[in-house]
């Protein structure tokens, strides 16, 4: 999961970017990049780490222009280095600099295209350099001197046939202009919006609404699934539906952890979502658990809070916050590597011994996803005097990994990938241990809204929206996984893991609860 940001403005536009990025960063804290056009000139600055230690002075002295876009990243398996920080730029044609957020499932395919058919090298493992390419080649077979509005939405049509997966993505041409569009599925989120100032309107795109609330900017809404907008040099704004069939399945998983809760996405509120999340689970625990005997409700900061303090309201217990986030570890599930998962747990929490001492405590999390996390915060519990421990995930069981852009791609790291509920409940050391049902997930997210009526929840039910995922795909996500090769595969011509992932979309009403 990444965090894309693109400006057009009346002046310079690198502080607004830099924060926006800073706003962004809990999408992402692999690496950072900026790119600015000024005129027909490009500046760039981009590496590994926190959007605060990439950019300093002299870089913003240098990023100069009233378009710019900008990048945050986390790593996927094998895939970090300072080569993959974005945005990517070709200069061929025109220059074209792009930044993206998502995953593609049929890079390899893409790749070979690019070379033998586009005589284009792509010179990383990175899916967003593959799409670059793809976008410029499109662009440049409407052999157009100076493209318009035209050329470009029908280049991006044509990057809608070739490309398969979850994207959002923001695009700079050098002297032209701006340009962001998002998958058919409208899987990976994407906002617009405007602001006035003298000079005239400035327009800006972002991966969630919270990052034009703070820089000022009123949200127009959301960028369609295959819609494309393009803003010209000089402010023009430009729509245009370019994909032929269209579905709105959004990632449920950030209104799960991803989003922050000041965001709205696709009409949908995540902070109200959260909440919804926390009665629904508040309902299923009295049900199962009439005559429980919680004492206090406790999250695990930060995104169970809100959910949290909803659980905790409509059991009538008390909530605590009894773990304290050290603020500079960064979010431990977008760490690479399980080791460094393991470290920065204890690291990055503490807890008040006072709000657990001889107290049977309910911890409640967004979701479980390897286990790793939630069973030391048990024990943690337990050291500072719990009497009983439970656990609560506002989420359904993760039990199938994720293709379109989050960082879990195989089973074997799933703690809840052949395994009962009795069997996690024990692996993670709680007394008992309750999930959100995937109905009531769904009905947390769709409740307000006519907008959307379904959701990419693949990592719950196994149904992979884009229709391309089989055994073969995910064998070889978990070979490429356990080799350290980077996770960019195509949905063809592999290997079989043990439970096949249903090919067809997801339907509310049929949508099974593992």
């Amino acid at each position: 999961m990444c965090g894309i940001v693109g400006i057009v403005g009346k002046s310079d536009v690198n502080l607004q970017l830099y924060d926006a990025l800073t706003i962004l960063q809990h999408r992402g804290q692999d690496a950072a990049g900026i790119m600015t056009c000024d005129g027909s000139k490009l500046a760039q600055q981009k590496a590994n780490g926190l959007v605060r230690d990439v950019f300093r002075t002299r870089h913003m002295q240098r990023l100069v222009g009233n378009i710019g876009i900008g990048h945050v990243r986390y790593p996927t398996a094998g895939s970090s280095g300072p080569a993959l920080a974005q945005p990517f730029y070709v200069n061929s044609p025109y220059g074209i600099a792009l930044a993206h957020n998502g995953n593609l499932t049929n890079a390899d395919k893409l790749n070979e295209d690019l070379f033998k058919t586009d005589l284009r090298h792509v010179n990383t493992d990175s899916d967003s350099e593959v799409l670059l390419n793809v976008f410029a080649h499109e662009l440049q077979l409407q052999g157009k001197l100076q493209p318009t509005a035209d050329d470009i939405f029908t280049a991006i049509a044509g990057v809608h046939k070739r490309v398969s997966g979850g994207y959002a993505v923001v695009s700079l041409i050098a002297r032209y202009g701006m340009i962001a569009f998002r998958d058919p599925n409208g899987i990976r989120p994407l906002v617009y919006g405007k602001r006035e100032t003298a000079e005239g309107a400035e327009y800006m795109v972002a991966s969630e609404s919270v990052a034009l609330d703070v820089l000022g900017f009123e949200l127009i809404g959301d960028v369609a699934p295959g819609e494309a907008i393009y803003i010209t040099a000089e402010g023009e704004l430009h729509r245009r539906q370019c994909a032929e069939h269209t579905r709105l399945t959004p990632c449920i998983f950030e209104h799960v952890y991803f989003a922050r809760p000041d965001s709205i996405m696709d009409g949908i509120s995540v902070y109200k979502a959260r909440l919804r999340q926390g009665e629904k689970l508040a309902e299923k625990i009295l049900r199962e658990f009439p005559t429980n005997d919680i004492d206090v409700v406790i999250p695990i900061p930060d995104s169970s809070r809100v959910a949290g303090q909803a659980l905790a309201y409509n059991l009538g217990v008390k909530f605590r916050e009894g773990l304290i986030k050290n603020r500079y570890i960064g979010r431990t599930f977008i760490m690479p590597g399980q080791q460094q998962r393991k470290k920065s747990v204890r690291q990055k929490l503490n807890t008040i011994e006072l709000e657990f001492k001889g107290k049977n405590v309910l911890l409640v999390d967004d979701s479980i996803v390897r286990g790793t996390t939630c069973q030391q915060i048990i024990q943690m519990a337990r050291d500072a005097g719990a009497a009983k421990v439970y656990f609560a995930s506002a989420a359904p069981p993760v039990i199938y990994p994720n293709v379109y852009g989050i960082d879990m791609p195989t089973v074997k790291e799933l703690i809840a990938h052949g395994r009962t509920q009795e069997e996690i409940c024990k692996e993670i050391g709680a007394d008992w241990l309750i999930y959100q049902d995937l109905e009531d997930l769904i009905a947390a997210s769709a409740e307000g809204t006519t907008r959307v009526t379904e959701f990419d929840c693949a990592v719950f039910n196994g149904e992979y929206v884009t229709g391309d995922v089989d055994r073969e795909y995910l064998d070889k996500l978990e070979l490429a996984r356990q080799e350290g090769q980077p996770k960019r595969t195509s949905a063809k011509n592999a290997p079989k893991p043990e439970h096949e992932p249903t090919l067809i979309g997801l339907h509310n009403d049929t949508a099974e609860h593992h």
